[in-house]
């Protein structure tokens, strides 16, 4: 992920939340996320889960399962993290 698009999706993060998160905590969570996160439901599931407690959003079921769908739907090569980023900042 190129530096100016993980310091723009922190500070989106920031304002959406109005919560100080620090880049660390974001890696710390990203440094977890595998290839076969995005096609585990339930581990998708459990990251859509941290990062709404990271940011102290709370989601709803249906956005989870909003979220679960357009990933599967996507086909998104589970490397490109920038692109589910992307996505999940536009929901």
């Amino acid at each position: 992920m190129n530096k100016s698009f993980h310091k723009e999706v922190l500070n989106a993060i920031n304002k959406k939340s109005g919560k100080k998160i620090s880049s660390g905590a974001v890696n710390k969570l990203a440094s977890t996320v595998k290839p076969s996160t995005l096609q585990n439901e339930a581990q998708l599931r459990k990251l859509i889960k941290q990062v709404s407690a990271m940011a102290n959003i709370p989601v709803s079921e249906e956005t989870v399962k909003e979220i679960v769908a357009a990933v599967k739907k996507s086909g998104m090569n589970p490397n490109n993290m920038e692109s589910l980023m992307k996505m999940m900042l536009n929901k």
